[in-house]
């Protein structure tokens, strides 16, 4: 079954993929194309850094928890931001997804170089990422037909997810047919 990559579709791994970066992850597809390769990041990896640890200035603006989430493997030394408009405007410092899909139509990147300010009262909710994924052109394709990933759609609270270590088994329990089973599968299918 191909399953198509889109910007605003989650990447949900697969209890066969073992990579420790990516094991039991959903990640974010924020950019895809055939010549750039795929860039996303994973939302249910919290760390025990506090984001005034870091970016202090931007600490009131982030949605709970207040930490930095570990986005993924690369450049861990840098850092993203996803932030949710209220409406449908575009403020200043922030820049709307390219996506069609409804549920992270109010999803965008905030310029983390901008004064926080000028966000202020116009995002409902912020997250801060250190790092990202990112797979060269045809690679996440690969991954995806050894079994690595499915691709399901977001809904609107997964970004911001309260409970960021139960979002693998949630976005799996509200799929179709036997792939919410896969929800169900232990961490160690030895063990069964």
């Amino acid at each position: 079954m191909a399953q198509t990559i889109y910007v605003g579709g989650l990447l949900v791994a697969t209890p066969r993929l073992e990579d420790p970066n990516f094991r039991r992850s959903v990640v974010l597809i924020l950019e895809h194309d055939r010549v750039g390769g795929t860039l996303g990041v994973v939302l249910n990896r919290p760390s025990d850094i506090s984001v005034t640890q870091v970016l202090p200035t931007w600490d009131s603006l982030v949605s709970g928890p207040p930490v930095l989430f570990q986005g993924g493997p690369v450049q861990t030394d840098s850092a993203l931001a996803l932030a949710a408009v209220p409406s449908g405007g575009e403020p200043l410092g922030w820049r709307r997804l390219a996506t069609r899909i409804p549920a992270v139509s109010r999803l965008g990147t905030v310029d983390l170089d901008a004064p926080p300010e000028i966000l202020a009262g116009e995002i409902a909710q912020m997250r801060i990422f250190a790092g990202y994924a990112g797979w060269t052109p045809g690679q996440l394709e690969a991954e995806i037909a050894e079994g690595a990933w499915y691709v399901v759609d977001a809904e609107p609270g997964d970004t911001f997810f309260a409970d960021p270590e139960s979002l693998w088994r949630t976005v799996l329990r509200r799929q179709p047919s036997e792939l919410a089973f896969v929800a169900t599968c232990p961490d160690d299918p030895t063990m069964n």
